[in-house]
């Protein structure tokens, strides 16, 4: 419980960091704004992201779940491990050539499968399915060899989940468990550019017998994508297009499931998004969005927070949720009348003022808050916003229970000043 609490108090102190340094970087752009008001210097990457990076990786994940997990009474048919696995470090930061820290979130493909019987009942066989996932918050080690390539350790903290299963008359078969341990590996990269890096990486961590979870071993290769700053000369000439990008922007939205859930279903299906097990009915959002950088012309990155009161579709249960989150907005069209833009969002935290909705268990009220856009600034100077989203709470399988909350489209009006 301590190492839990200690990783959770780090976790959410490195989510504030970042996010206290973005804001820093967006306060130094109004000040700097004030002394040069021809140069927009959102052209150039904040100098925080300038030394961070992100990775992706496919590999084999192996955790020997076996008839131990099970509870008393049940017996084993036979159980399926999936290999097929994802790693991602969600937002790594480089401090030199030598040493970086990073968050990072780990899941197989597909869930390892339960085949088993009750005791007394050798012919009725059930299939269910036990959800694990692993996080963590790592130190990397880093020794440079050549211009091109290095070795690195991991060493630091991680949260285990696994999410069990119950059978028919609600008898726990396979016990959630939730808990923190350690997470050791190591690694190999070759610098194909300044931006891109490929790797191969191992990395495990230990069986845990108090929660009876084995230990998890992950073996996979991928890709590191670092940024780096504008070049001056893109910057200058993207400054003579004259073209405006709005700094800030207030929005006051209204959803409703009217028109259904289908844009939410289409989309979960196609592993881009995600559902709910809870349907909100109808809300209101207020959002207020801050751009901190934007390429001379598709890629920006801005933050923002937002505040929503909701109701439930079954019971019609009211809850209300406060959002911080970062976006990343892709500007896609530039014409005379509009500007239009495609945006994306991924685990905002999140306070939600309930956790059981319409009978549904989404988890703990700390979750985080997802959301995909279509949208435009219209106007000559850009001053008018025009947006419709679909949006998603869930806790990103940190916690046992994660039923999540699908939002259907919502329409936002804003103002940009």
């Amino acid at each position: 419980m301590k190492r839990k609490k200690l990783f959770l108090f780090i976790f959410c102190f490195i989510l504030f960091s970042f996010f206290n340094i973005s804001l820093t970087e967006a306060q130094q752009i109004i000040n700097s704004d004030k002394e040069q008001k021809s140069i927009d210097n959102r052209y150039q990457i904040p100098k925080f992201l300038q030394k961070s990076y992100f990775e992706i990786t496919a590999g084999y994940i192996d955790y020997p779940f076996s008839e131990r997990q099970l509870e008393p009474g049940y017996s084993l048919h036979s159980v399926s491990v999936r290999h097929a696995a994802v790693r991602l470090v969600l937002l790594g930061y480089k401090f030199n050539d030598y040493l970086s820290a990073q968050v990072t979130y780990m899941r197989p493909v597909l869930w390892v499968n339960y085949k088993y019987y009750k005791q007394a009942d050798y012919n009725n066989v059930f299939s269910r399915t036990v959800w694990t996932n692993v996080g963590g918050l790592t130190i990397k080690p880093t020794l440079p060899i050549g211009k091109r390539f290095n070795i690195y350790g991991e060493a630091g903290l991680s949260i285990i989940t696994r999410n069990g299963f119950s059978d028919n008359q609600g008898n726990t078969v396979v016990a959630d468990a939730n808990f923190a341990t350690f997470i050791f590996g190591v690694g190999a990269m070759y610098n194909v550019s300044r931006k891109i890096g490929t790797q191969i990486i191992a990395n495990y961590s230990p069986s845990d017998t108090k929660h009876n979870q084995p230990y998890t071993s992950y073996l996979g290769a991928g890709i590191q994508y670092r940024f780096q700053p504008i070049d001056d000369e893109k910057i200058e000439n993207a400054v003579k297009k004259e073209r405006i990008f709005p700094k800030q922007w207030l929005q006051v939205g209204y959803t409703t499931n009217t028109a259904g859930y289908g844009v939410n279903n289409f989309v979960a299906g196609l592993n881009i998004f995600w559902g709910g097990d809870s349907e909100v009915k109808r809300g209101t959002f207020i959002t207020y969005q801050r751009n901190v950088f934007h390429s001379p012309k598709m890629f920006a990155l801005d933050w923002g927070a937002n505040v929503s009161v909701l109701q439930t579709n079954k019971n019609e249960e009211d809850f209300f949720a406060l959002s911080l989150f970062p976006v990343f907005r892709l500007n896609f069209l530039y014409t005379k009348p509009l500007d239009a833009y495609f945006y994306y969002i991924v685990a905002g935290p999140t306070y939600i003022s309930k956790t059981i909705l319409d009978g549904n268990n989404t988890g703990k009220k700390f979750t985080f808050y997802d959301a995909m856009a279509l949208g435009c600034f219209l106007g000559k100077q850009r001053s008018i916003n025009a947006e419709l989203r679909i949006a998603h709470y869930s806790n990103g399988n940190i916690f046992p229970a994660n039923g999540g909350v699908k939002i259907p489209l919502t329409l936002n009006i804003g103002y940009s000043f």
